[in-house]
């Protein structure tokens, strides 16, 4: 995916730089595929703000991806390459033998007119999904089951990829993008090679604006706060937060603070990022 540089006619369009979008073939969605999303703010059933900086923005609707490629042995063509708005990949269009349409994420390679399929007499190359239980180690992969039969959870965001480091009896051995190498069971489904769109994170958005059209308000420093509005407010001037460490809003430390709190899958966990 290449990246296209503005020239810099204005404040804005300084260092400011968007993707191409070479690989999308097709520009509007497929109907049978989209559903409406109620935007909620970040506020909860309550009207509570529970996650702040939410709001806004513009209003795509959700196109619903096959993250389950449960179809085992039915041959898909690789109809369309399209853009999503509500995820850093892109996704492909399928089209079934039995008439099926659907969408999945759209790995490194794959094109229009290629042939994917599942199951575990499948191929091993992108875009097929296989048991990991028949998937070679050493493999990369990505849209990994935790629990079988319940759909691809893990390494789902664009230009990411697991590898398959060994096979143990029932249970697999993974290495993560992050680092961290865990234990998944071989029944569970993976999807073979790399996500595309890896240079997404390379874009710079260049000014507020753009921020605002995917629905992100505006943060404000705790520093620049009242003291009833935040930890680090108060003072007169740029001062210190006059505190041993950095706070949240809430006054919880917010540095170094383990954010874990699901323990059952901790037996699973060979290696810690950090």
């Amino acid at each position: 995916m290449p990246i296209k540089i503005y020239k810099p006619t204005s404040a804005g369009r300084r260092g400011m730089t968007s993707s191409t979008f070479e690989e999308v073939t097709k520009k509007t969605p497929e109907k049978s595929l989209l559903v409406s999303l109620k935007r909620n703010a970040g506020r909860n059933n309550q009207g509570s703000i529970t996650v702040r900086h939410h709001g806004g923005g513009n209003r795509p609707k959700y196109r619903l991806i096959d993250f389950r490629r449960d179809k085992i042995g039915v041959p898909a063509r690789v109809a369309a390459i399209e853009y999503d708005p509500n995820r850093t990949a892109r996704i492909a269009l399928l089209n079934y033998v039995d008439g099926a349409k659907r969408y999945i994420l759209a790995p490194v390679g794959l094109v229009v007119g290629d042939t994917v399929t599942s199951g575990v007499n499948a191929e091993v190359r992108p875009g097929n999904t296989l048991p990991i239980s028949a998937i070679p180690v050493g493999t990369l992969i990505h849209n990994i089951e935790m629990y079988k039969g319940k759909g691809g959870q893990l390494v789902r965001s664009a230009g990411t990829a697991a590898q398959l480091m060994a096979k143990e009896g029932k249970y697999a051995n993974i290495r993560m993008p992050s680092g961290e190498t865990r234990y998944i069971n071989v029944e569970c489904m993976a999807t073979i090679g790399q996500v595309g769109n890896p240079e997404w994170n390379t874009i710079k958005l260049g000014k507020a604006g753009r921020r605002r059209h995917m629905g992100w308000r505006p943060t404000v420093r705790g520093s620049v706060m009242s003291p009833r509005d935040h930890p680090h407010g108060g003072g007169e001037g740029k001062v210190g937060i006059g505190l041993s460490g950095p706070k949240t809003p809430w006054g919880k430390r917010a540095l170094g603070k383990k954010t874990r709190r699901r323990k059952l899958t901790n037996k699973f966990i060979i290696k810690r990022i950090n």
